[in-house]
């Protein structure tokens, strides 16, 4: 039976896992969608969507409590000074995941998980813009 099995290990140690969902949600928070594999889409939902629970609180705390879960400020800023509020009518339901086949290394069932009624510009843009800077450095 599975009595008190309440998440997937994913065949990660507790670190590594912590560390996964950290990278993942600001993965998420910056560029608005990622592509990954279904069981970790499915174990990052309700991370993040605390995530944006807190940024709509907007206290001290709730900023804190974030910067716990996050490894960079950028992303914090991103998800208080954007989401949160772009989301303060919502009732929850932030996050939609749709099945995006198979991949073709392992045949492992990969989705997209990315925000509702997200920015379609946000993806990459950071990206871009990093790529930019170093080509300036380089004249």
């Amino acid at each position: 039976m599975r009595h008190a099995r309440g998440y997937r290990r994913l065949n990660r140690t507790h670190e590594h896992r912590k560390a996964l969902f950290a990278n993942m949600s600001g993965a998420l928070i910056e560029h608005e969608q990622i592509k990954t594999t279904l069981p970790k889409a499915k174990e990052l939902r309700p991370i993040v969507e605390k995530l944006i629970t807190l940024a709509k609180r907007g206290d001290l705390h709730a900023r804190r409590q974030a910067r716990a879960a996050l490894k960079e400020d950028k992303h914090l800023e991103r998800l208080f000074d954007i989401l949160g509020p772009r989301y303060k009518e919502r009732q929850g339901g932030y996050i939609r995941i749709m099945k995006a086949g198979f991949r073709y290394g392992d045949m492992a069932p990969m989705a997209i998980i990315e925000f509702v009624d997200r920015d379609t510009s946000a993806k990459g843009a950071g990206d871009r813009a990093r790529l930019e800077a170093e080509f300036e450095a380089e004249e």
